[in-house]
């Protein structure tokens, strides 16, 4: 064997190995890059579902909890509640949920799952103030008409207890309702809607 066919394998030896270090070293430089594309634990959690456990909230009481950086209300109607909403209809906007702001299931008149019970994103639909909940009927500073619902404090809007809106106020449409379940009688998941979609 030459002295140049000794050199010839020893330059292909090296020339291979420094080809396998380099990609190493290329994949190794790639993951960090490539990871930081997947979004941390914080942002996975903040999109995860919430569960609630409803089974204290009595009839008028409202909760908030957040879900995606959001507030998301939960109340629980009263009798009185549910049979003053037929009565708003003339007044309202979009009374039957046309625009598409809601699951189907949610599509009716009460715009939840459960007559009594409420779910809605808590931000306007103006220009995203938070909506405050108003359960008294009829105070001064609403009018003789109020039966009751949400009123954003920023511009006037003003919302039923279906986060259905009213009409001549600036809020162009209904309360975002969020994809939820039921899990029991008394636990509700927000996120999720039972059947995998969010």
């Amino acid at each position: 064997m030459s002295e140049q066919d000794v050199d010839l394998r020893r330059r292909r030896f090296l020339t291979g190995a420094a080809t396998v270090v380099g990609g190493a070293g290329v994949v190794a430089a790639m993951v960090p890059f490539i990871s930081s594309f997947q979004p941390s634990a914080k942002a996975q959690a903040a999109g995860a579902p919430v569960e609630v456990d409803i089974g204290k909230l009595a009839p008028g009481q409202m909760i908030t909890v957040e879900w995606r950086g959001k507030p998301v209300y939960i109340l629980r109607r009263t009798e009185a509640n549910l049979a003053s909403l037929k009565a708003l209809e003339g007044n309202l906007r979009d009374p039957a949920s046309e625009v598409p702001q809601q699951p189907d299931y949610a599509r009716n008149e009460y715009r939840s799952l459960k007559p009594e019970i409420f779910v809605a994103i808590g931000i306007c639909t103006h220009l995203g103030c938070a909506p405050t909940y108003r359960p008294e009927i009829a105070p001064a500073d609403l009018g003789a008409e109020w039966k009751g619902g949400f009123f954003c404090p920023c511009h006037g809007s003003r919302f039923d207890l279906a986060g259905r809106v009213y009409k001549g106020v600036p809020a162009p449409t209904n309360l975002e309702v969020p994809p939820y379940a039921f899990l029991g009688d008394t636990t509700l998941v927000i996120g999720s809607d039972g059947e995998g979609k969010a």
